[in-house]
């Protein structure tokens, strides 16, 4: 007789889980993978139900990157619920991070704040549990002690095309390298756009970057 088979579905990998509960990292590569990181980061949020996306930005990262493209957003369920608010200082752009969160009234709420100290992460991480809600630092850089649960390191791939023109521009395809975490061992992922959600998915194909045959490199 055959033991019944377990009907759970595999759970997801870790880049694309749901944003808990907490604060999370999500470090920008350079400059040219700010975008992939703000779409990885909508791509794991979980909006709906009134609640939506808050970006804490100053006003010299918008000079720097832009503002967020609004039919963009619609691919990842935040355009009609995305507030922007844009401050002067890192310091307000912590202040609003931590009162968003702490109201419970978004799912997520993103601040581009490079120079937080381990206390202020702290702060945030316990802001986010008071209002159940999820956290992402954006930063552009790494190292600096933090209190978030993953820090992740984002960098944007060369696609492989059109699927029907090699010469036209093809999917989205980012490398999420997540260098901490307090749940899982570190690992890369090959991650590219889905044509018909336009959500982030593991790559059809796989190749360079020391990508594994499941993702992930012989260190993880």
């Amino acid at each position: 007789m055959s033991l019944p088979s377990s009907s759970a579905p595999d759970p997801a990998p870790p880049p694309l889980s749901t944003l808990s509960e907490g604060l999370e990292e999500v470090c920008a590569g350079g400059a040219r993978d700010v975008a992939s990181a703000l779409a990885f980061t909508l791509g794991r949020a979980d909006v709906g139900a009134g609640r939506g996306v808050v970006l804490s930005a100053t006003r010299a990262w918008l000079g720097e990157n832009g503002r967020p493209y609004g039919p963009g957003l619609a691919g990842f369920r935040a355009r009609e619920g995305f507030l922007l608010v844009e401050t002067k200082t890192e310091g307000q752009a912590l202040w609003v991070m931590e009162q968003a969160l702490r109201s419970g009234g978004a799912a997520l709420v993103i601040g581009t704040v490079d120079g937080a100290e381990l206390a202020q992460t702290r702060r945030l991480e316990f802001a986010a549990r008071d209002g159940a809600c999820s956290g992402v630092l954006l930063r552009s850089r790494s190292g600096d002690l933090s209190a978030a649960r993953r820090r992740w390191r984002i960098t944007t791939l060369a696609s492989n095309g059109g699927r029907f023109d090699r010469r036209a521009p093809g999917r989205m395809t980012i490398r999420a390298e997540m260098t901490r975490s307090r749940m899982e061992r570190p690992g890369v992922w090959m991650l590219e756009q889905d044509d018909e959600t336009d959500r982030l998915r593991l790559a059809d194909r796989l190749a360079g970057d020391g990508l594994g045959a499941v993702g992930r490199t012989q260190y993880a």
